[in-house]
């Protein structure tokens, strides 16, 4: 007979719970080892505030896209209405890390009546994100028409109409609402051509089952069916060009995209949750949504208790958030030239799903790198905190193609960046950037452009929309950041800063070249001077 496994004591206390436990909540009871009414008291609001917390961490690229799209509709601008920067981004529009490089423009797209169709122009370089923030395509440069322009159709969840048989570059999308953001480069130090072109060639426009991308053959032997009246101009109507959208001028234009940071944020959350299809959130995230009362089809109510709990999760959550942006862990890899520097961008690290490094581009090809399973909250957190936008060529190693950031907060020591104090950047000679390079300063507080009197808080190669910074003899490039331009200072090696006002800069790379990407190039650290 098989002697029965002896249980030791020590292993019936490792699974028992005691009558008292002492914890950071006071002192827990469990008589005969259920908890009293006032255990259960603390353990459910400790429960609550952990769980709000949650949800304020992990639905932020959410709640920062549908602040971004009420944002518009309180400025006037509906969805499918172009809001274009023909003279570039300046600080009265709040932004998210917006910059003052390129020729931006932003437009929201609506599924809700079916398949939209957008004609993206030539030379462009887009991201197609859903309501929140997941990649859907990369129109432009960076996608399948290559910068040559083509017809993007996007499908909502749960279409089972006609599509076409080709003709369009084709996205199934889990949102029923998109948004589309893209920019066009100078020509010389000229933004008009870019947005000519833009103009031109940016159309927004229902998808007619039976017309462009459906051949008659495919018709008349039972597939896509016309739409009625089958008429001559039933079919004429394919060759008219869609009208123009509605754009907006977006230089010197006021909007605010920036999240709350405080308990009104969980109404937008639940607006967002109501706005659109169950199956279109993650259920990781709508769990901890859920747990503080944001369910679709519920009415959100929360009594006066669960609304000190979101007031109080709201300012702990975006603490946390704001310590995850402005001061990452060295253990989280954030720091692209090593804990000794205070370079970051998590990016680069986490990969666009926050699970998957980026591959590596090698002379055979791409070589991708394997996932651990594990999704970078933290990372993630830093992202959404200070931008906008997602995609996989984001973070792709690939020189001369796209954009790369590298972030800083602090100086050399660590210490914040005072806009009162004087400082000064060191690039060194042969920038790794085909195309240009940029330096742009942003306020702590909005995570958008700082705005001083010199309107456009940036330095750069570019000669738009302010002079281009000079080299020195040696061949660097020293940028200037304080309240006043240092006597000597070109004005293009100067950006201006608030005394009182806390800043960060971003380094950017636009078409990186390969000393970008295995760091021989490296530039100096923010040191202050005065």
């Amino acid at each position: 007979m098989q002697q029965a496994a002896h249980i030791s004591p020590q292993v019936v206390e490792s699974i028992s719970t005691p009558e008292r436990v002492g914890t950071h909540l006071g002192t827990l009871e469990f008589p005969l080892g259920v908890p009293t009414e006032e255990t259960t008291r603390r353990v459910y609001d400790h429960l609550d505030r952990i769980r709000a917390v949650s949800a304020f961490l992990d639905a932020y690229s959410g709640v920062s896209m549908w602040a971004s799209r009420r944002g518009f509709l309180a400025a006037g601008i509906q969805d499918h209405d172009v809001l274009l920067f023909s003279e570039f981004m300046d600080p009265r529009t709040l932004v998210l890390t917006g910059n003052a490089d390129t020729v931006y423009f932003v437009t929201f797209l609506d599924l809700t009546e079916g398949p939209l169709v957008v004609d993206v122009p030539p030379l462009s370089l887009c991201f197609v994100n859903d309501m929140w923030y997941r990649w859907v395509a990369d129109p432009g440069v960076a996608g399948p028409d290559r910068g040559a322009g083509g017809r993007y159709l996007f499908v909502p969840p749960g279409y089972e109409g006609p599509l076409p048989e080709g003709g369009f570059f084709t996205r199934r999308t889990r949102s029923t609402r998109l948004v589309l953001g893209g920019r066009a480069f100078l020509e010389g130090d000229d933004p008009k051509p870019a947005v000519e072109r833009i103009k031109e060639g940016l159309r927004i426009h229902r998808y007619v089952p039976g017309l462009y991308g459906t051949s008659i053959g495919e018709i008349v032997t039972g597939g896509t069916a016309p739409p009625l009246p089958w008429t001559a101009e039933t079919w004429t109507a394919a060759l008219r060009r869609p009208d123009p959208p509605r754009f907006v001028e977006g230089t010197g234009f006021e909007v605010n995209t920036v999240p709350p940071g405080d308990a009104t944020y969980f109404d937008l959350a639940s607006e967002l949750v109501h706005d659109q299809p169950a199956e279109a959130l993650d259920p990781e995230i709508a769990g901890a949504l859920a747990a503080v009362g944001i369910v679709k089809g519920r009415p959100f109510q929360p009594d006066a208790r669960m609304r000190e709990i979101l007031t109080e999760a709201a300012a702990v959550g975006n603490a946390t958030a704001r310590t995850l942006a402005c001061r990452p862990r060295p253990a989280e890899g954030a720091h692209y030239y090593g804990p000794s520097s205070q370079w970051v961008n998590g990016l680069l690290v986490s990969g666009h799903d926050f699970m998957t490094p980026p591959p590596e581009i090698t002379d055979s090809g791409v070589r991708p790198r394997p996932s651990d399973g594990a999704r970078k909250l933290n990372l993630r957190n830093w992202y959404w905190y200070l931008g906008v936008g997602i995609s996989p060529a984001f973070t792709v190693p690939l020189p001369g193609i796209g954009s790369q950031y590298l972030f800083a907060f602090a100086d050399r020591q660590g210490r914040a960046l005072d806009g009162g104090r004087h400082y000064r950047l060191v690039l060194p000679p042969d920038i790794p950037a085909a195309r240009f390079w940029s330096c742009t300063v942003y306020d702590n507080q909005t995570r958008s452009m700082l705005d001083t009197p010199q309107r456009f808080p940036r330095a750069g190669s570019q000669d738009y929309p302010t002079p281009a910074a000079v080299a020195d003899a040696d061949g660097t490039t020293t940028v200037h950041f304080g309240p006043d331009r240092p006597d000597g200072v070109p004005e293009g090696n100067w950006i201006r800063t608030v005394p009182g006002k806390g800043w960060f800069v971003v380094l950017r790379f636009y078409s990186p070249l390969p000393p970008f990407f295995d760091r021989t190039w490296r530039p100096g650290e923010i040191e202050a001077v005065d």
